[in-house]
C-alpha cells in the first residue's frame, strides 16, 4: 500500500544490467485462479474497498521516513526500467516514482483503491504510469517482464508470503530488483500482534497480517533465489519496524 504506515490499526546507487528490449509493459494477464484463491482475494478486496476513502485521506505517520525511502528508491530507478508495483493502494507513491521509470504498472487488489488512484492520475497526469486491479498472490503479471518490482507495505498483508515473493521474482527479468519496505510485526510489542490485531480483526478494523521479523523476510527472499543487496531502516520516529530491503534476481 502506498502510505508508509504500519496498519489501519545520500545513498549508494545500484544499477542493473541493460534491460531487454521492451516497447511496453505487458498488460495484466487473465489467469483464472482457484476458487479458494478467488475467495481470499475477494475478502481482501472487500476490506480495503471499505476503508479506501479513509485510507486515502489519512496522513503518512512518518513523512520524513517516507521521503527518505522515496529518495532511496529514485536512486535505484532508471528511465530505461519497466516497473511493476504490487499493493499500490491509492497510487500516491506510484505518482511520485513514475517519472523516474520508462513505464510503471501499479496494481492493487482493491478496485476502490484503484478508482482513487485513477482520480489522482487524472489530476496529476504521468505518461509513464498506469493502474490496474490485480492480486499480488495471483499469477497475472507474466514472467521476465519487469526490471523492478516494488512492494511497499504489502508483503505482511499477503496470505502466503512465499507465494507473493515467488510471483514477484517470476515477474522480474534476470538481474532485476525487488525493492520492498515492510512492517515487521514480530518486532513490535507482543501485545500488538497477539492481542490488539486479533481483536481489531474480530471487529473488522484490521486485515489479515503475517507476523515475521526482518531475518524471516530476508530468508523467504533467499529461498526464492534472490540475493540481498541491502537492508536498511528509514524511520525517524521511535523504533523503526519497517525493513527496507533491496534484493536482486540472479542473471
Amino acid at each position: 500500500m502506498d502510505s508508509i504506515q504500519v496498519l489501519p490499526i545520500a545513498p549508494p546507487h545500484f544499477t542493473l544490467s541493460a534491460p531487454m528490449p521492451s516497447p511496453a509493459i505487458a498488460p495484466v494477464t487473465d489467469v483464472s485462479p482457484s476458487s479458494a484463491a478467488r475467495s481470499v482475494a475477494a475478502s481482501k478486496a472487500l476490506f480495503w474497498d471499505r476503508i479506501a476513502p479513509k485510507y486515502a485521506a489519512d496522513p503518512i505517520a512518518d513523512m520524513a521516513g517516507y521521503e527518505a525511502t522515496l529518495r532511496r528508491v529514485q536512486a535505484l530507478l532508471s528511465p530505461q526500467h519497466d516497473v511493476l508495483e504490487i499493493g499500490c493502494g491509492t497510487g500516491s507513491t506510484a505518482l511520485r516514482l513514475a517519472p523516474f521509470t520508462r513505464r510503471l504498472l501499479a496494481t492493487d487488489v482493491s478496485p476502490e483503491m484503484i478508482v482513487i488512484a485513477h482520480q489522482r492520475l487524472a489530476g496529476q497526469p504521468s505518461p509513464q504510469l498506469s493502474f490496474a486491479v490485480a492480486d499480488a498472490e495471483a499469477p497475472v503479471f507474466g514472467q521476465g517482464v519487469y526490471d523492478v518490482v516494488l512492494a511497499f507495505n504489502v508483503l505482511h498483508l499477503a496470505s502466503d508470503l512465499d507465494q507473493a515473493l515467488k510471483l514477484a521474482v517470476q515477474a522480474l527479468r534476470p538481474g532485476g530488483l525487488l525493492i520492498s519496505k515492510t512492517p515487521c510485526i514480530a518486532e513490535m510489542n507482543p501485545l500488538i500482534p497477539y492481542l490488539a490485531v486479533p481483536l481489531m480483526r474480530a471487529i473488522g478494523k484490521a486485515p489479515h497480517v503475517l507476523c515475521f521479523d526482518e531475518p524471516r523476510l530476508q530468508s523467504a527472499m533467499a529461498q526464492q533465489g534472490m540475493q540481498i543487496v541491502c537492508a536498511e531502516r528509514h524511520g525517524t520516529r521511535g523504533k523503526d519496524i519497517r525493513a527496507f530491503i533491496v534484493a536482486r534476481k540472479p542473471g
